[in-house]
Order: C-alpha cells, then structure tokens, then sequence
C-alpha cells in the first residue's frame, strides 16, 4: 500500500461515511491471518500500518522467559538484553519479522476488506433509510418475477411482494411501475431485505393520504379502513371542523380523487362513510348502499341486530356476505342483520332492549345518507 492508498480512505471516509481508522484497523487485523495463512507462521504477531504513507510492518511478540518452549512465543532474558539490557521476565518483545513479498498479499487483503466494508456501510445506509419507511408508501418498478415473488426495483434496493400480498385481479410484466405499502424492513446476511403488498389496507390509507390534502394535513382524518384487496373496500373518515365534509373531501371534485384511487387498485370498488361515535349511526353507514331501519345495540357483547327493508336484506349482506362482513371489520362490531318481515314476527320491532342471538345465525357477521361508493368508470 501507498500514499494514493491512504488518500483514497480518506476519500472513502468522506463519501461513504466510513471512518478511516476503522478500515485500517480491519485491514491490519486481516493482515495478521494473511501472514499466518501464507507464511505457516503461528507466531503471536502484530501488523502496523502507517497512518501516513501505508507502510506495513509485521512484529512477533514474544514473551521473556527464563527457559524456552517454545521458540515461536518465547524469548530468552539473555536473548531478550542483547537487544535492550530494560527488559525483565514476562516483558512482551516485538521483533519485525515482515516478509520481502508481503506487499503484494497486504494489496490483496486490503482490497477485499475495503470492497467488504463498503458494502456493509451501504447495506446499512439502506438499511437505515428503508427502516424509516416502514408502513409507508412507495413506487417501484418490476424487474422480474417466480413462483414466489415479484421483485420490485425502489432505486436502492430490490423488493419483494409475496404472492399472498398480491391481488388476485392484477398481474404485472417487466417495467411496469407500482405504487406498494412496505410491511416489513429486515436485516440480513445478504443486505436489508424489504417486503411489500398490495393487499394490506395500509395501501388504500396512504394512498387516501397522497390524493386527498385534508387527510394529510389534518383536516380529515381516516378512523378505519377494512378491505378484500381486488375486490372491494370501505373507509370511515370524520372531521372535527363541522364545515368540513370529510366524506365529500375524499371523493373530491366529480370524483377525480378516488377515482385516482380506484385506477390505481385496478377496479377495486371503494365504499366511503361518516365515522360515528354512536354505534347505532355507525353501523347504519357501514351496511350502506343498503337502508336500515333500526339498529339494536348490544354494548356487553360488542353486538348490534340490524333490521332492513325486506327488498334491502341481499344488499346489505351483499354477495357472499362481503357487505356486511367488510362493516363489521371497519366498525369493530358484531352485526346481524334481518328483514323487516322477520323482525317483525320475532317482536323485534316492539323490543326497546336487544336480545342477542345465537352465533351460529347465518346472517351474523363478525370478523368482518353519509356514504359514497366508487368503482372504475
């Protein structure tokens, strides 16, 4: 090594944020199983590389005895006063031992320890600026794909969307940009690995962030978000300013904002309702496009029975249960429904309290006016 190399450390230190002293230091700590490795020495050595003008010396310590050994490690007191007549028993003497052709497996050693070090430094930049971007949104473009993921290029790093973080009604070719919620940012062996969906409900929240200025600024704010990715979604927004129509803020000018939205899901249809502290209009909102009749809470068992028109009772299930499944995921509340005409021949029309009913009704859905719904034009 040279004084061009010392240069480029320093260089390398103002670049990529890697000290100086810690690459020498991991040099000269290689350099002593390079000497070890090469020259089949099991010496107790040091390596010292000059600050200033690279130079590597090697040194054997060996420790003062009266009787020898090991000659590797051990030094005579009298062999030890020859070269200074200061040294005692158990002092620690260091001989240069370097090797004439050492130079060439120092260069060696210390390109790879540099190469290796970059890499760790550049790793962990990535590492440090993905880990802010956890739970947020990002574009990426696709690179390739396999049976178990899609790679997603985000500039400095490769991503992966798993196939169950796909939704079923897209798929993507070579080049193809994407807008993608980050789920998680691990540290591996191989670097930072970063793991992205398109299905979490994440996605549609930050993507209501970016099309809509009063949720990021504050003015709107987003209470709960359930979501079948491909398929359909609804959002509870609410504002505090009473001239505020949080419902209408999100839909925006002719329904340019979510519809922003909805292209960007591929079709997905998106139901936007007022968020409530009262349950009873909550729950009413959620069910929407359906009307309700009345709504019976059950506060001790998080539970309501809802009673539409008779001609509303398949829309407010929806198909396959999706509407009211998805209310009850973005209400947080139990909710079986029944017609008019049923409710009725029950006596629940009458009834001030709610009686709860069994779970297994198969209008029960749990894991599930001021309303608007969207899909693709």
């Amino acid at each position: 090594m040279n004084t061009e190399f010392m240069e480029a450390l320093t260089t390398l230190e103002h670049d990529k944020g890697i000290k100086k002293d810690i690459i020498i230091e991991a040099i000269e700590a290689a350099l002593i199983s390079g000497y070890k490795r090469n020259f089949s020495q099991a010496q107790n050595v040091r390596v010292d590389v000059n600050r200033d003008n690279g130079s590597i010396r090697v040194f054997a310590r060996k420790v003062v005895v009266e009787e020898v050994f090991d000659s590797r490690l051990e030094i005579t007191l009298d062999e030890a006063h020859q070269m200074d007549p200061n040294y005692d028993l158990d002092d620690v003497i260091e001989i240069e031992v370097t090797p004439k052709d050492f130079g060439r497996i120092a260069a060696q050693t210390a390109k790879q320890v540099v190469t290796q070090r970059v890499r760790e430094a550049e790793r962990g930049i990535i590492y440090s600026d993905f880990i802010d971007r956890e739970e947020d949104i990002m574009t990426g473009i696709v690179q390739r794909q396999d049976h178990r993921f899609i790679y997603v290029d985000l500039g400095k790093v490769e991503a992966l969307l798993p196939l169950n973080e796909q939704m079923p009604n897209e798929s993507y070719k070579h080049n193809d940009r994407m807008k993608a919620f980050i789920t998680k940012v691990e540290k591996t062996t191989k670097g930072p690995q970063i793991l992205i969906s398109r299905t979490h409900p994440g996605l549609l929240k930050r993507l209501f962030e970016l099309e809509v200025p009063e949720i990021y600024d504050g003015t709107v704010e987003i209470k709960s978000v359930s979501r079948e990715a491909g398929d359909r979604s609804k959002i509870a927004v609410h504002s505090d300013n009473p001239e505020v129509d949080p419902v209408g803020a999100c839909v925006g000018p002719r329904g340019q904002r979510v519809q922003t939205i909805v292209n960007e899901l591929k079709g997905e249809k998106i139901d936007i309702v007022k968020w409530s502290e009262d349950p009873v209009e909550y729950v009413a909102n959620a069910l929407s496009p359906s009307k309700v009749v009345r709504v019976n809470v059950n506060e001790t068992d998080k539970m309501t029975q809802v009673i539409v028109p008779d001609y509303q009772l398949s829309l407010a299930i929806g198909k396959r249960g999706q509407n009211a499944r998805l209310a009850a995921k973005l209400t947080g509340w139990k909710i079986d429904i029944k017609s008019e005409s049923e409710a009725e021949e029950l006596g629940l029309l009458e009834e001030k309290d709610f009686e709860p009913v069994p779970e297994s009704d198969e209008n029960t859905f749990e894991d599930s006016s001021d309303y608007t719904s969207f899909e693709r034009e």
